[in-house]
């Protein structure tokens, strides 16, 4: 059998590039040639296209947040909406939210053959082994001219709407530019240069032993991208060589590794005082069922009238029990993530869609009306554009939501990570921001009721992205703690191969196992623990469920801190997740029941709640539910669904370790 051409892989990609056919009549607007401007991959040869299309607005082709809800589905499938439908709520935030030029097929005999054929001699594309320099200009916008070795020069490319300096940061990782001693306008191209188009991965294979230094200045080691792909091809970057004199010793690694990312280095001596204690038998694990996802029929049985959710305690149980159906998902999820009250009603939540709807495109419109000028202004805005540029180019690529080179869902991916730079500037975009957008986005199918569900979820995940990490620090020392608790033996053995401290588990911490279970299972998964069930990070549970069925085959051959990194990152995609919350539940009920329970751990999970039994009944899982079952009242949303991290920062102070005696 023949072996598949992999498809090619896009680098940067930018619509709305010029060609002026006539530099002596830029007032014509015929003299104007929109087009797309691309970088790719082909099987290895990194190529530079162009090329030319219609330019017109077509109002049908607008992938607009309307009153109706119009959807990204909707869109594709009824491109012929009328105008009454299309521009239902603000003409003025149907416009801004214009993502896409409208491309008209011209047929022979129709009057656009000659205008298509002149459109058609403006296409272009080189190899860039092929580019000998770039000229760089600039007359109120910038452009670029292309000339290649053999003497051929391309027609000027102007970027009327900006997006130059990203092309050619793009270019960069694929061929070496300096300036020419001889003019400041012109950039040299040196030989084709593999590192350059190395991926940070890549970079990990280092012999010299300059991997610290080339991570501190790597942009991206304090992220997603410098962590998830240390676990990647940890393993491989240092693999032992022939001889053994130049083999590394494992707590050499440990540290290097805790060096990757600056903040997150785990102090002993941060924490203050011992809480001592023998080790604990928790007895045995309870046998755990799960049921049948929420079905549309059973979502309208909690519903009244006027729309109120009733009984939402049990509600919450059912979804935890068993999920939701997809068809649930799209409502359910607004509750689940605090964008909609649980007691408001159908015409309470349409006012409050409409005032978040206006509040978003406000936002939307402050980075979409940004000149490229003012843009040069602004590192950061520039840093997160950039970042958010490459990021959504590579997330979830083979998810039909989100394939192919034109796709509607990665412009609106884009735009709402823009708008959140607007919403938190401060936070800006850090990556791995992408990945908890996306399975929301692709549920939602509407880009403002995603943005404001994807807010309420990064109020529960800021400071897995702050600069100093502490959420992931205090996630990373919870979990060990649980983990000693459940598995002494193991915890041990991890702490003897300098993986005590499970930095193993930070890609799935951070993105909250996106990476690591199929698409649909993310959505399970989350939707699972955005119940807030059966106690407060639960997350960790669900590591500690994962770490459990991999324990044996850890401990049983004998893998030492590379193997360890390999093993837990080869388990991408190969995770049961119905297993997984059986497990977890599992584990809950396990150290529910067990009564000498340590301070810390009762504190990490939430159990030390303390309650009047005469005018309260504990459920199963410990959610306080009235005897008349009556409305709980909406909460505040970092009330309800909290990592822990609000509970830890008020209680840090007076914190205490355990050491267990074996």
């Amino acid at each position: 059998m023949a072996a598949t051409t992999p498809p090619p892989k896009v680098i940067f990609e930018h619509e709305g590039v010029f060609i002026h056919s006539n530099t002596e009549e830029l007032d014509d607007q015929d003299s104007l040639i929109s087009g797309f401007l691309r970088i790719v991959d082909k099987d290895g040869d990194v190529v530079v296209e162009y090329k030319p299309l219609e330019d017109t607005v077509d109002p049908s082709n607008m992938l607009c947040a309307c009153k109706d809800s119009s959807s990204v589905v909707e869109w594709t499938q009824r491109p012929h909406r009328s105008m009454d439908q299309q521009l239902s709520y603000e003409t003025e935030w149907d416009m801004v939210n214009t993502v896409s030029f409208k491309r008209r097929a011209h047929t022979n005999g129709e009057g656009g053959s000659n205008h298509l054929h002149e459109r058609n001699k403006r296409s272009f594309s080189f190899n860039v082994a092929d580019l000998r320099s770039v000229t760089v200009k600039c007359e109120g916008w910038s452009y670029l001219i292309f000339c290649l070795r053999d003497d051929t020069t391309l027609p000027a490319i102007h970027f009327h709407q900006g997006g130059s300096q990203a092309f050619l940061d793009s270019l960069r990782k694929s061929v070496q530019l300096s300036e020419s001693p001889d003019d400041e306008n012109l950039l040299l191209v040196g030989a084709y240069s593999k590192a350059f188009s190395q991926s940070f991965e890549n970079l990990l294979d280092d012999t010299n032993y300059g991997l610290v230094q080339k991570f501190k200045k790597d942009p991206y080691t304090t992220t997603l991208g410098g962590f998830s792909k240390v676990t990647n091809y940890f393993f491989d970057a240092f693999r032992p060589s022939e001889s053994e004199c130049q083999q590394r010793p494992a707590e050499e690694m440990a540290d290097i590794l805790g060096e990757l990312i600056p903040g997150l280095e785990i102090n002993q001596q941060e924490e203050p005082g011992f809480e001592v204690i023998t080790r604990i038998d928790l007895g045995t694990r309870p046998e755990v069922q799960r049921r049948e996802p929420v079905m549309l029929e059973n979502w309208a049985k909690h519903q009244d009238s006027e729309g109120r959710l009733s009984n939402v305690p049990h509600l919450k149980h059912l979804i935890f029990k068993g999920g939701l159906c997809h068809a649930v998902r799209k409502e359910a999820w607004k509750f689940l993530l605090g964008y909609y009250p649980w007691d408001s009603t159908h015409e309470e939540r349409k006012n409050l869609q409409k005032r978040k709807t206006d509040e978003y495109f406000r936002m939307k419109l402050q980075w979409k009306s940004v000149s490229e000028e003012q843009e040069k202004r602004n590192s950061r805005l520039r840093d997160y554009k950039s970042l958010i540029e490459k990021d959504v180019n590579r997330t979830d690529r083979t998810n039909k939501f989100y394939e192919g080179l034109d796709n509607p869902g990665l412009i609106l991916l884009h735009d709402i990570l823009m708008t959140y730079c607007m919403y938190d500037f401060d936070l800006g975009y850090v990556q791995g921001m992408s990945d908890l957008l996306s399975p929301i986005l692709y549920v939602m199918e509407n880009e403002v009721d995603a943005f404001w569900c994807f807010v309420s979820f990064m109020d529960q995940m800021h400071e897995n992205f702050e600069e100093q990490m502490q959420g992931m620090k205090t996630q990373l020392i919870q979990l060990s703690t649980l983990l000693r608790l459940l598995d002494l033996a193991f915890w041990n053995y991890l702490e003897a191969q300098d993986s005590g401290y499970l930095y193993f588990c930070f890609r799935w911490l951070l993105i909250r196992f996106k990476r690591e279970l199929h698409f649909q299972d993310v959505l399970r998964l989350w939707e699972v623990m955005w119940t807030g069930l059966p106690c407060q990070n639960f997350h960790l549970l669900v590591c500690c469920a994962i770490l459990d069925s991999e324990k044996q085959k850890i401990m049983d051959r004998h893998y030492g801190f590379n193997e360890i990194l390999k093993h837990i990152n080869e388990l991408s995609m190969k995770l049961d997740i119905e297993e997984i919350l059986i497990k977890s539940e599992a584990i809950y009920m396990q150290i529910k029941n067990c009564k000498d329970l340590p301070h810390s751990v009762s504190e990490i999970l939430g159990l030390n709640a303390v309650t009047d039994s005469s005018t309260l009944e504990t459920s199963e899982y410990g959610v306080l539910e009235s005897p008349q079952s009556s409305p709980r009242p909406a909460h505040r949303q970092d009330q309800a669904f909290s990592n822990g991290h609000g509970l830890l920062q008020e209680t840090s102070r007076n914190r205490c370790k355990v050491a267990f005696i074996s």
